[in-house]
């Protein structure tokens, strides 16, 4: 199990490894490690921000606890993928099916934050990077 702390605002977080119950006092070592960031930070806020909004809007429209939102998933990355606004609206139009409010007004403020967004691609590892 590992347990991230920040002792203060200038410090970079840190990660210490904690034995599992039934080991050993003796054997017990602190190990720390330290937590990268692999995709720029800014743009990760932006995506919860995103994500909570969207649960926010679900909940209103199909007028229910967020547990019981139907199970749905908009992925932003396929949507920056798609060339066209019409094609973005068919597509959360398309996910919407048991909703029976009208969501063009929600679809059309996703589709205007979604274009704030930038695709998120995943880092290459060490083992995939090319030569410079």
């Amino acid at each position: 199990m590992a347990t991230i702390t920040k002792q203060d605002s200038n410090a970079q977080a840190r990660v210490y490894f904690k034995t599992p119950p039934g080991t050993e006092d003796s054997e017990v070592v602190q190990k720390q490690g330290r937590v990268t960031v692999k995709y720029d930070r800014k743009e990760l806020r932006k995506r919860l921000n995103l994500e909570e909004w969207i649960i926010d809007q679900l909940t209103d429209l199909y007028d229910c606890e967020e547990e019981e939102i139907p199970e749905l998933e908009i992925d932003v990355d396929e949507l920056l993928d798609m060339p066209t606004d019409g094609d973005r609206a068919l597509r959360v139009k398309g996910l919407l099916v048991g909703c029976f409010k009208p969501s063009d007004d929600f679809i059309t403020a996703l589709l205007e934050k979604v274009k704030g967004l930038q695709k998120l691609n995943t880092p290459p590892k060490k083992s995939e990077k090319t030569p410079p």
